[in-house]
């Protein structure tokens, strides 16, 4: 039977919430830590970090940590979508849209003490481009394929994409000219991405023949992305210490920062998995903010005083079709079991209020979002016919159903809950289930590398434009589909291709219908995940990107 196990009443819990923040600010503590020094400001992410090297990573745990580090060559604006100058305060393309020049900031400082220059930027764009063996797995430059293509020499046992990059030259001191294959709508949000944080050169050269052991889905990441004071960015915040074992990382103001200082001088960053436990350490004063608040908190938390920001909608959670295995390789089964679906009960129970059925692969946020797409409405009966209609009869279709534990994620709020209802969908039609859970580390190198025939998993948009979201996925064979249609690849690569503004939005349109023509997976939802702080955080500005700056909060 469904039980909302993590939606507790929560009554008792917000009264004593309330009385505990009254005696608090009565004694008002002046955030003075016992040495004298300034309090450390603590935050509670859903889950830890894969890897101090962003590059390697695919996280939204890892990326919040990197952009407190790390700085690329463009950001977004706090609490927005737009493009804005990171260490970059000017950028521009040629007519044909291949070739990008970035004027840097003149007198940024690495964590280490070297200079920010050109040839410090095409240093880093070089490493990714000639990166070899194990880094060619999709697993660990995921964005870098995604962006850029291969690489300068691929190897078939990884078979990367043919690379989109070619070149990086410094012109002069502060002028960088990235020379990229054609154009294409990945630019400029790519270089805004946090896996390409910029390091300095120094920490280049320690990582320097440094390799990824293991194997293929469980790899051994490199030592310099495990230990601290290895390599070195120009953000806010440089790394003191990452516990792996304890799931925290602490961060400590830099003082030589190109920006306005940080507001705290020490940050931690704690990996509490359980929405519940997170709560209950901000009511108890153990941290001072945390990720994701479960929608039935937000209310209680406000009213005892807590400040509890909701991010805009800006990402989708769905249900992914692995082609691979055999059952789901036939439409009609897909389709028998999108119809088996109420995503209206995951909407109207689970998720946060503002969340809506998803009906198409992004949300209806950005520009190329369709009102002609297939749509596929809950009716049981219908799908039981089609199960028919493909040859399969009470219970005996049977599908693994993978889900993900101790981890919350934006689009993906209770995750368990979720799959409960998804699982009793199916069952009522006649699907036999078998289910099978991962960590999310582990997760993702399952689904990605296509061992799940079905599985929940979602996306935040990296920055505002469509292809950001259907592109990711759909432009091209990938393991975590089993998706193999090159009319659709092509139409991807026509359409991103595109420098007509208006013609490529009425491409994505194109697009999302025949995504879901091909229906590799069911959108199920999108929703406004919220963040909170307690009463004494003066909070950074929240991002529908999840990227927010916590260099912007500071103690009131």
């Amino acid at each position: 039977m469904f039980t909302k196990s993590s939606r507790k009443p929560l009554g008792l819990l917000a009264a004593a919430a309330s009385l505990t923040l009254v005696a608090t600010a009565c004694a008002e503590s002046d955030r003075d830590a016992s040495d004298g020094g300034e309090q450390p400001f603590v935050f509670a992410s859903a889950g830890d970090i894969a890897s101090l090297d962003p590059f390697l990573a695919t996280d939204g745990e890892t990326f919040r940590y990197s952009r407190q580090v790390f700085d690329t060559l463009l950001q977004h604006e706090s609490g927005g979508s737009e493009i804005v100058g990171g260490l970059a305060e000017t950028w521009d393309q040629s007519e044909d849209g291949t070739v990008w020049t970035f004027g840097l900031r003149d007198g940024v400082e690495f964590h280490d003490g070297d200079e920010l220059n050109a040839e410090a930027v095409c240093a880093n764009f070089d490493r990714w481009f000639n990166l070899t063996g194990a880094y060619q797995s999709s697993n660990n430059s995921y964005y870098w394929q995604k962006i850029f293509g291969g690489f300068a020499e691929n190897e078939e046992d990884h078979a990367p994409p043919e690379p989109r990059f070619a070149s990086c030259d410094a012109e002069d001191e502060l002028t960088v000219v990235i020379e990229v294959s054609e154009y294409s709508s990945l630019y400029p949000g790519g270089f805004s991405l946090a896996a390409f944080g910029i390091m300095s050169p120094s920490s280049l050269e320690a990582m320097e023949g440094q390799e990824i052991g293991g194997e293929e889905g469980n790899p051994t990441l490199p030592e310099y992305s495990q230990v601290p004071g290895t390599v070195a960015g120009t953000g806010p915040f440089t790394v003191e210490e990452w516990n792996q074992d304890q799931g925290e990382i602490t961060l400590n103001r830099f003082d030589g920062y190109w920006g306005d200082p940080a507001g705290f001088e020490t940050m931690i960053i704690r990996a509490i998995p359980d929405e519940n436990a997170r709560r209950q350490a901000l009511e108890a004063g153990d941290i001072h903010g945390y990720d994701l608040v479960a929608p039935a908190d937000v209310a209680p938390l406000q009213e005892a005083g807590f400040e509890v920001p909701t991010r805009d909608v800006f990402n989708v959670l769905y249900l992914a079709y692995q082609q691979d295995h055999e059952a789901l390789a036939d439409l009609e089964v897909r389709e028998a079991l999108s119809h088996a679906v109420n995503r209206q009960r995951i909407v109207d129970t689970i998720l946060p209020e503002g969340g809506e059925v998803a009906t198409q692969f992004h949300p209806d946020t950005l520009d190329g979002w369709s009102e002609d797409v297939r749509e596929f409405e809950y009716d049981p009966d219908l799908a039981r016919e089609a199960l028919a209609d493909a040859g399969y009869g009470e219970g005996e279709l049977e599908v693994e159903f993978c889900y993900p534990t101790e981890v919350t994620r934006p689009y993906m709020p209770a995750p368990k809950d979720i799959f409960d209802v998804i699982t009793e969908d199916l069952q009522e039609v006649g699907v036999t289930v078998e289910a099978t859970s991962y960590e999310w580390a582990e997760y993702l190198n399952q689904t990605d590398s296509g061992n799940c025939p079905l599985y929940l998993l979602g996306w935040t948009g990296d920055y505002n434009d469509a292809y950001n979201f259907i592109g990711t996925w759909f432009a091209g064979p990938s393991s975590a589909w089993g998706l193999d249609d090159q009319e659709l690849f092509d139409r991807m690569a026509e359409v991103s291709s595109n420098p007509d503004a208006e013609e490529r939005v009425v491409g994505y349109q194109e697009l999302n219908e025949m995504v879901m023509d091909v229906l590799p997976g069911l959108p199920i939802s999108s929703s406004p995940p919220s963040i909170a702080f307690s009463g004494d955080v003066n909070p950074p500005n929240v991002s529908p990107l999840t990227q927010e700056n916590f260099a912007e909060a500071s103690w009131k």
